[in-house]
């Protein structure tokens, strides 16, 4: 799998978020094709698809920024494999290379959120050295 940052919008990167998302939960919210553009033109935002040698995207995973007086502060968000392509290493891969890039982004620690019925997912980030850490998250629906 060949890892590539997205800047520009194209359909055929359109259609692989389109049909990704849902794949990572039912309900996602899905972009319109101005939002999607915005998210890549955007400087705090570092959008990547993993694709294979066919060029079939088959991974996604965003990277977001912002500073704040304590430091830089990175997530890794967003991330998913092809139903098709899941078991392969494919997620590690793509996890390393979120590690290695968010270094080069000049911050101390990466962080990222994960449902707990993504056994899978947990069990990767928890190999790489993802500490889970208790913290009450909360969320207030705007909409």
């Amino acid at each position: 799998m060949k890892i590539k940052r997205i800047k520009l919008f194209s359909l055929r990167v359109y259609e692989a978020v389109l049909r990704l998302l849902p794949q990572l939960a039912h309900d996602a919210e899905l972009p319109t094709k101005d939002y999607l553009e915005r998210v890549l033109t955007s400087e705090n935002n570092h959008f990547f698809i993993g694709e294979l040698d066919d060029k079939r995207i088959v991974a996604m995973l965003t990277i977001g920024t912002y500073n704040i007086p304590t430091g830089t502060k990175v997530w890794i968000e967003d991330v998913v494999v092809d139903e098709s392509q899941r078991g392969k290493g494919f997620g590690e891969e793509l996890m390393l290379f979120a590690i290695d890039y968010s270094k080069s982004l000049g911050t101390g620690s990466v962080s990222l959120t994960s449902r707990p019925s993504r056994i899978a997912a947990n069990r990767l980030y928890q190999k790489l050295g993802f500490v889970q850490y208790e913290t009450n998250v909360y969320k207030y629906l705007l909409k």
